[in-house]
């Protein structure tokens, strides 16, 4: 590709030295005591991995549970371990969720036991967090793994979650072809 300026804008100057990360000194205070040095703190260049796990308490939530737990622990991620709650049969609010607090309550308590016993199984600590999701949280999230875009919009913005695009495979050439 190209770069097009336009005729205004000016040529960038090459630098010949990279600029130090440093942010300016302060004023100078009274009493004449240095001021501490306050530098950004160094973040990770990626951010490590999260593994969801749905937990309903049959055999297979656990095996999974397990396998997330090791997972988690030779790629340095943090497995999230739901319970999801559907809304109370009968709801005059039909669509919205409105689960009783007991009820989350009494699933999260259930949830974190079979946390802990996968803990127990595979020796695997300080990678966990449990949460309680309704359903509609948690329908969002697995469709899109299955490529619907998902949209996240918080204090810092919007952020887009959408699939990548998977490369054809690639084509094995025969030697002299």
């Amino acid at each position: 590709m190209s770069d097009i300026r336009a005729s205004r804008e000016p040529e960038p100057s090459p630098e010949t030295e990279p600029r130090p990360v440093v942010p300016p000194m302060p004023a100078p205070r009274e009493s004449g005591a240095p001021a501490p040095l306050r530098l950004p703190p160094l973040l990770p260049r990626r951010q490590s991995p999260w593994l969801i796990v749905e937990v309903d308490g049959s055999p297979g939530a656990h095996q999974g549970l397990v396998w997330a737990l090791r997972e988690a622990a030779r790629r340095e991620a943090t497995v999230v371990a739901v319970t999801v709650l559907d809304a109370p049969a009968g709801d005059p609010l039909e669509g919205s969720t409105r689960v009783l607090i007991r009820a989350q309550l009494a699933a999260h308590d259930r949830l974190e036991a079979q946390v802990l016993r996968a803990i127990a199984e595979t020796g695997v600590h300080g990678r966990t967090r449990t949460a309680v999701l309704d359903r509609p949280v948690y329908e969002a999230l697995t469709a899109a793994t299955r490529g619907a875009d998902l949209v996240v919009v918080g204090r810092q913005g919007k952020s887009l979650l959408r699939q990548a695009v998977p490369r054809p495979p690639a084509r094995r050439l025969a030697h002299g072809a």
